[in-house]
């Protein structure tokens, strides 16, 4: 489980006095604590893996903002900040399907539901996050869906 090689992560980053890396795995942490106390009065409950996967993507997604923002702003300090962390962040995600792997399965996604149109993107991107969501970055994907479909 991703969960306990987070968990191993910082016990390793302890032992070998890694402060960054500690301090990236400790903000992970947090907010896996954080999500599993929103998800206690949820109904139905996804497996662990699955909430991790949603934490992780979500961080990453955070801390890409935030470089962008940084490095207009000229605070390139802070933008090599939050680049350790989420490289820190990658470590922990699943191996993510390159452009092409992404291309050929919004190809399939497309041909399987009868996708023809821009229309039809939210059908697309529904079966595409059921099916890949944990290893496509969607907002990527959202603009090869649109170029797929026009």
């Amino acid at each position: 489980m991703i969960r306990d090689t987070i968990k191993s992560a910082q016990v390793e980053s302890m032992k070998a006095g890694d402060k960054d890396r500690l301090a990236a795995v400790r903000l992970i942490l947090a907010k896996l604590k954080d999500r599993d106390i929103e998800l206690r009065t949820a109904s139905n409950v996804p497996d662990d893996d699955t909430v991790v996967v949603e934490v992780l993507q979500k961080m990453v997604k955070q801390r890409r903002e935030s470089i962008d923002m940084f490095k207009s702003g000229g605070r390139d300090e802070l933008a090599a900040k939050e680049q350790a962390e989420l490289d820190v962040i990658e470590t922990f995600l699943p191996a993510q399907l390159s452009e092409d792997e992404t291309r050929a399965a919004i190809e399939g996604i497309k041909a399987e539901i009868g996708a023809e149109s821009v229309k039809d993107m939210g059908k697309v991107m529904a079966v595409l996050k059921e099916r890949h969501g944990a290893v496509i970055d969607m907002s990527k994907a959202s603009g090869l869906v649109k170029a797929a479909l026009s």
